[in-house]
């Protein structure tokens, strides 16, 4: 596997200078003073982009709001009215907390924290750009949660749905998300459910796994 070069817009325009013109100090000195400009006009600026904006894992809230125009998913999640709710309170019709933070009479919207956000633009550019294979989506998942767990999805081989196999606790965050969107990859007409299983199964062989793999583990 190649090793992923760090991203670098530098550039040496002392290079550009020809053999020919070493012993030229005046052309010498407006070269090094345009090296100058550019380290810091377009250097950083290039390098301030990729932490802030290219890079999901570092992209600011900013950055996050341009990957989501892109791939066209919100980042944010509508809640309808709770009208038959009754609410806690004290005055008349609990009005006074009705209109609080204890019931929601109107139309409000939920913003994503910015590591909800990081996931939803990571399963959304996924979702567009792979043909979603068992392998493919296997591989996404455990660059996704390998500091979680163990993730993968299992093919019902009927074109019916995909059941995605936690092994892990999952956290409010997350699990917010895959109640609220529809990220989770498939291929098209391809129904989805997910389960959180984490207790282990019996077993004796090394990581259980001559019982795991029959009918005493799943």
């Amino acid at each position: 596997m190649s090793k992923v070069q760090p991203f670098d817009p530098s550039v040496n325009l002392l290079t550009a200078i020809l053999w020919q013109y070493e012993n030229a100090e005046k052309l010498k000195y407006i070269v090094k003073a345009k090296q100058e400009w550019t380290n810091r006009n377009q250097k950083d600026f290039w390098l301030n982009w990729y932490r802030d904006v290219f890079n999901v894992d570092t992209a600011n809230s900013f950055g996050m709001s341009v990957w989501a125009r892109i791939l066209n998913v919100p980042l944010k999640v509508d809640i309808a009215p709770q009208l038959s709710k009754v609410a806690f309170g004290f005055g008349q019709n609990n009005a006074n907390m009705q209109n609080g933070n204890f019931g929601v009479d109107r139309d409000q919207s939920q913003s994503l924290t910015i590591e909800q956000q990081r996931m939803v633009i990571k399963f959304r550019y996924f979702q567009l750009t792979s043909t979603c294979t068992v392998t493919e989506v296997n591989k996404f998942l455990y660059e996704m949660f390998r500091s979680e767990g163990i993730a993968y999805v299992h093919d019902s081989l009927d074109m019916s749905f995909a059941l995605y196999t936690f092994g892990f606790a999952l956290n409010s965050q997350f699990q917010f998300i895959l109640d609220e969107f529809d990220l989770l990859p498939r291929p098209a007409g391809v129904g989805v459910k997910w389960q959180v299983i984490t207790d282990p199964s019996l077993g004796f062989g090394e990581y259980n796994l001559n019982i795991n793999n029959g009918n005493f583990g799943v």
